[in-house]
């Protein structure tokens, strides 16, 4: 029965297609994993009566959508009908929201089945998955006695697509989210161009960066889910109205004639020589798939990660204002003669985590009267040299760009916390920029460090070319030919 879970979303659609297999076993299977994975805290909120009716009424379903009878995983920022939607904080305890996130419906209404919520850093601030009032998410990879990260903050999301507890799940991006969680577990991820998948229903951290993708345990699937993921969505004012191509059907694997861009300021000091290898790897990779490598610079990449932490934590004290206990969510008690700003204050104090509050409080420092235009100003207009950056060396004929997903393989749980929050910012030097510039990224596991941890690399594709970077991702993948996988000791 365990077997059943680890079916790729392809394998598993086309199964029940054939009758071999029915929702309800391979819903029963991914949930009897789930009970089993308590050590990775990966699934926060199950919902297993919900995900055996849903697998139910799909296999009674005739006019079957892409994803029918697919057990998915909803990372915890999603709000779901009438199932806890906390974004991994304290104060939005018992919160259940009275609708579906719009991107979690295209995927209900595809006909897949909802296994629970998955773990997730507070408000998708975090690059490790260590700010969750949950606990730490663990990464399923294991090569000592350390428990490791899984990335953040689509942790939970990671973990639990590398263990096979789901056929995929969703997560978001806002400055790596997806991408980096990914490449820390062996799977691959796809953050769309901004404004492909919309943003409604999903809690907001930084309303101008954060984009929703997939998490899969490979490129085809990346492309059948991403597909059922996007549309175009009255309810964002962001949401472009854009036809959604077949992806799955554009994945050929031939890049022959394809320009491969690399960008020289990617190679940073102190990077380690794993990570330079595995890029030259890659490089070689695709030169023998046919593409032709350029070398190309994206002079603005070193102002990047400061122009990110201005804009997203500006963004983030924004959006975090509404979180007051007066309506839901959590509510301090109050003492004696304390009025509605005791309220708001001690509320805001209990609910909120550490990082949330260093970013809120950066956020507002950015904002006030006296350094606006100092610094959030300052970093919209370096934000948009930065997408000149990327325009320019696409107009030169460049089809993707080539670059480390991570700086690092993952590393262990509390290695790098409260004492240098800046460190732990350091491991979005690489996936920053995509989102700065709102184009699609995608994540693929390409090979094992040392250690036997695994490695990603990040393709950058053109706006709105989703279906063209996944082509190029799934050349990539089959010249590296990734197939490990965690060994199971939780």
């Amino acid at each position: 029965m365990s077997e059943l879970s680890k079916l790729k979303i392809a394998e598993a659609r086309d199964a029940l297609k054939k009758g071999d297999v029915t929702s309800v076993e391979l819903t029963e299977a991914c949930l009897a994993e789930i009970d089993a994975a308590g050590a990775l805290n990966a699934f926060v909120h199950n919902t297993p009566d919900l995900a055996l009716e849903q697998a139910k009424a799909a296999d009674a379903r005739k006019d079957a959508g892409s994803l029918n009878g697919i057990p998915l995983g909803i990372k915890d920022l999603f709000c779901t009908k009438g199932v806890a939607s906390q974004a991994a904080s304290k104060i939005l305890d018992g919160f259940k929201p009275e609708y579906e996130s719009t991107v979690s419906q295209n995927l209900l209404d595809a006909g897949a089945v909802m296994l629970g919520k998955l773990n997730m850093d507070e408000f998708a601030m975090g690059s490790s998955n260590e700010t969750s009032v949950y606990g730490d998410a663990v990464n399923p990879w294991k090569v000592d006695d350390r428990k490791l990260t899984p990335g953040g903050s689509s942790g939970g999301s990671a973990a639990a697509v590398a263990a096979d507890l789901c056929l995929g799940a969703t997560g978001t991006d806002t400055g790596g989210s997806i991408r980096q969680p990914a490449a820390f577990t062996g799977i691959t991820g796809i953050k769309p161009t901004y404004g492909r998948c919309s943003r409604w229903g999903i809690v907001a951290f930084a309303s101008s960066l954060d984009q929703a993708g997939p998490m899969t345990k490979d490129v085809r699937d990346a492309a059948i889910m991403l597909q059922a993921m996007c549309g175009h969505d009255p309810k964002d004012s962001t949401s472009a109205d854009l036809p959604v191509p077949d992806f799955e059907a554009m994945l050929t694997g031939d890049i022959k004639g394809k320009t491969i861009g690399i960008p020289r300021e990617y190679h940073m000091d102190g990077m380690p020589d794993e990570i330079e290898a595995l890029w030259a790897e890659g490089r070689k990779m695709l030169t023998d798939a046919g593409a032709k490598l350029v070398d190309i610079s994206l002079p603005h990449t070193k102002y990047a990660l400061p122009t990110y932490y201005v804009i997203a934590p500006a963004e983030a004290s924004s959006n975090l204002a509404r979180y007051d206990g007066v309506r839901f969510g959590h509510r301090a008690k109050l003492g004696q003669g304390d009025g509605i700003t005791e309220m708001y204050e001690k509320t805001r104090a209990e609910g909120f985590g550490q990082e949330v509050k260093r970013r809120v409080m950066v956020g507002t420092y950015v904002l006030s009267a006296g350094f606006y235009d100092a610094y959030y100003n300052r970093a919209r207009k370096v934000r948009a040299l930065i997408k000149k950056d990327f325009e320019d060396v696409f107009a030169q004929g460049v089809d993707a760009i080539l670059t480390p997903a991570t700086p690092s393989a993952a590393f262990g749980l509390g290695e790098m916390t409260d004492a240098d929050p800046v460190a732990m910012y350091l491991n979005d030097v690489f996936t920053v920029t995509v989102n700065l510039a709102g184009l699609p990224g995608i994540s693929v596991p390409a090979g094992l460090d040392k250690q036997g941890l695994p490695l990603g690399l990040q393709l950058i594709g053109r706006p709105w070319e989703e279906g063209d970077l996944l082509n190029t991702a799934y050349a990539l993948e089959q010249a590296a030919g990734f197939v490990a996988k965690p060994k199971k000791w939780w």
